[in-house]
């Protein structure tokens, strides 16, 4: 397994490099070499490393959610709280909804099995979006309106909402007992739960490590480790109290930057290095799961239901922003931001899959899922990345120093974050 993973990283870093001269996203590299060496293709890969693929792409998204927390100050949060909620819940509500009509039709799937599609494709990336918009912040661009700050916050509430609402229709798909109405009033419960419990451990862990000073490396694997083990509680209390193990997460980082600021952008530096490496896993193993035979069927009609699924996505996001301080442009913006596809898609893109093939049933829809989310990868990732570069640049006014003291402190982050993408 160890050959493996050292070919995947080289193979990848070489297809980052290559893909970043062209201007195109080193992910979709990642992704690539994953499809090239997986099972479907070359099947170079050591099984072992494909069994622990799910273990290792939850945790590159736990690093990338926690860089959130460590960026995300209260002032700010307060100043856009309501309008993150909006953006959080209803563009990708409708998103959804419009996958799992399309998907029926286009896709030939029952109406349940593209709901799973539309679960698994309605969230926004925190791999292209997050980068973004702390460059963004570094340089005060929309820092008057509090833009990248808003979109970044929505984005990732948007993630963890959608990852709830697929772990609950998935169960619904495989046949799983799950009470509705108690699954709708646990989605705002989990948050809250999440919240207050990630706050209470944040706490904690500010008092120690101002009291015993430890490195800022071992700061990032004690947060880490813990935030791997509060997702594991969501599993564990799953049924008896709904939780939020990835809100808990993020809730730690908020808690340590109120306190400690310094702290806080120190071990946000130390999370975006470490996302380097998390990220090649992320796409490199969500690739080697892609059936390409499939992927090629799902062709045109995979392409007019991520599209589909964008136009409900962005209409969405403009009815949230109806009668905000933002100007058209902005707003487009804001539309444009919200669009890549990354991240999440890899993370349970192959979860449908595995269900099905755990409970013994028919993994074709479950292979349809994946190279759909994939497809929405590779197509959504470079160019939403490349947008939002152009549009920020071009929409994004530049704030006088004066404005939202929150925002001097992304200046502290690490110069690597132009890794990210």
């Amino acid at each position: 397994m160890a050959v493996s993973i050292a070919e995947v990283i080289v193979l990848s870093l070489i297809a980052d490099w290559l893909l970043r001269r062209i201007n195109i996203p080193g992910l979709i590299g990642m992704l690539l070499v994953g499809v090239l060496l997986g099972p479907y293709v070359l099947g170079y890969l050591d099984p072992d490393l494909m069994a622990i693929g799910p273990d290792l792409r939850l945790i590159a998204l736990i690093i990338i959610l926690l860089r959130v927390g460590f960026e995300l100050s209260r002032s700010t949060l307060h100043r856009v709280g309501g309008r993150v909620l909006l953006l959080a819940f209803i563009p990708a509500t409708l998103e959804g909804i419009m996958i799992t009509v399309a998907g029926h039709w286009l896709l030939g799937l029952t109406l349940l099995e593209s709901a799973v599609l539309g679960t698994v494709i309605a969230a926004v990336s925190p791999a292209v979006v997050v980068p973004s918009m702390i460059r963004f912040m570094k340089e005060r661009r929309g820092a008057e309106k509090d833009i990248p700050s808003m979109v970044m916050a929505a984005a990732s509430v948007d993630d963890i909402y959608v990852i709830v609402v697929h772990s609950v229709v998935v169960g619904l798909y495989v046949g799983n007992e799950i009470n509705i109405a108690w699954q709708a009033v646990g989605v705002p419960l989990s948050l809250v739960l999440g919240v207050a419990v990630g706050a209470s451990i944040g706490l904690v862990l500010y008092r120690l490590f101002d009291r015993f000073n430890p490195r800022a490396t071992k700061r990032v694997l004690v947060i880490v480790a813990l935030s791997i083990m509060l997702v594991r509680l969501q599993y564990v209390l799953a049924g008896y109290i709904p939780f939020a193990g990835l809100v808990s997460a993020m809730a730690i980082g908020f808690v340590i930057l109120e306190k400690r600021e310094h702290m806080a952008h120190e071990i946000s530096a130390k999370l975006a290095r470490i996302w380097v490496f998390a990220e090649i896993i992320l796409f490199a193993m969500v690739g080697a799961q892609v059936n390409v035979g499939i992927a090629w069927r799902a062709g045109l009609a995979g392409m007019a239901v991520i599209g589909l699924g964008l136009v409900a996505r962005g209409t969405g996001a403009l009815l949230c922003l109806f009668r905000s301080r933002l100007n058209l442009k902005e707003r487009l913006f804001v539309v444009v931001a919200c669009s890549p596809k990354a991240t999440v898609q890899a993370a349970i893109g192959a979860a449908p899959l595995m269900a099905m093939r755990a409970a013994g049933m028919d993994t074709a829809p479950g292979e349809l899922i994946l190279a759909v989310a994939v497809l929405s990868i590779i197509l959504t990732a470079p160019l939403g990345a490349w947008a939002i570069a152009v549009v920020g640049n071009r929409v994004l006014e530049i704030a006088p120093e004066s404005v939202h003291d929150a925002y001097d402190a992304a200046t502290e982050s690490s110069p690597d974050d132009e890794d990210l993408l």
